[in-house]
């Protein structure tokens, strides 16, 4: 069996994979073009979120038995046309959890206590003591829009400092760390927002203008799920109105960005879709990664 690593991927990994009998080839800056010419001859393909396998790619590929995302999120894997190909589609839903509730945590703190101005205020040499005043998130409403694994994983640690729960999950009725709500119900108590869900048709800009007008004045809103799914010119807006006032923003629409503006406001922080980037995620992912690739070469 054949297989092709298109995106950084552990070490370990790819030597399991050779250890036991597959010739794996790796690609970490292969190209859509060249996918084009290259993925065809393999039987499987391991991809991160930078590599996109769209419909004309899945239909020059005859060999193609498998595709693995190395991750959560399927969006970049046209997965309905594949699997009506006879292909295979699987990805990591637990390997990285745990990284990304705890930038959502760490997000809730930064906002709260206002660390990013404080910090820059001191790289500057000045002493802005009595700036900073800010609010403790124990005893605060954190309204949780998904409840998948990474959202069960932040609740579990949002009750431990303290604040209560309250999620919206179509598909979910209940969960250890909190209460499910109509969605309008979270939108108008939560003190703080944070997403925990794939962009699909049905998420794709589902918080935008209507539901900002719905929240509280002050929220605070975390996104370490997908961009698109909140409207961005619509945060814009509820951020520079004082609607929203702070957000914290991992991923966005395009990455990178094309239109910076929002990362230009004051009362915006942001990352480059570093989530699930911690070492242990990464270790958790390659494991994973190996014995999907390994149990399906069993078969």
């Amino acid at each position: 069996m054949k297989v092709l690593v298109c995106d950084k991927t552990e070490k370990e990994c790819i030597e399991r994979m050779r250890a036991a009998g597959l010739t794996v080839d790796t690609s970490f800056e292969i190209t859509p073009e060249e996918l084009m010419t290259t993925l065809p001859a393999y039987d499987v393909a391991v991809v991160r979120s930078r590599t996109k396998i769209r419909q004309p790619l899945i239909d020059v590929c005859p060999n193609l038995k498998l595709i693995v995302r190395g991750g959560v999120g399927l969006d970049t894997i046209d997965v309905e046309h594949a699997r009506s190909k006879g292909i295979e589609v699987r990805n990591t839903p637990l390997a990285s959890s745990d990284s990304v509730a705890e930038l959502a945590i760490g997000y809730m703190f930064m906002l709260a206590r206002s660390l990013y101005k404080a910090t820059a205020t001191m790289k500057n040499e000045q002493w802005e003591k009595k700036a900073f005043t800010g609010d403790e998130i124990g005893g605060k409403i954190l309204g949780l829009v998904g409840v998948g694994n990474i959202g069960k994983a932040t609740a579990r640690r949002a009750t431990a400092l303290g604040m209560t729960v309250l999620a919206y999950d179509p598909y979910v009725t209940q969960f250890e760390n909190g209460q499910i709500v109509p969605l309008d119900e979270l939108l108008a108590k939560a003190d703080y927002i944070s997403l925990h869900l794939p962009k699909t048709k049905e998420s794709a800009n589902m918080i935008g203008a209507e539901q900002f007008a719905k929240m509280k004045d002050g929220v605070r809103i975390v996104n370490c799920a997908r961009g698109g799914i909140i409207n961005e010119d619509a945060l814009y807006e509820a951020l520079t109105s004082g609607k929203v006032a702070a957000a914290a923003l991992d991923v966005f629409s395009e990455e990178p960005p094309t239109d910076w503006k929002l990362l230009k406001l004051d009362n915006v922080i942001g990352s480059p879709h570093i989530g699930a980037a911690t070492k242990e995620a990464q270790t958790r992912v390659g494991s994973e990664v190996a014995e999907i690739v390994l149990e399906f070469a069993k078969r």
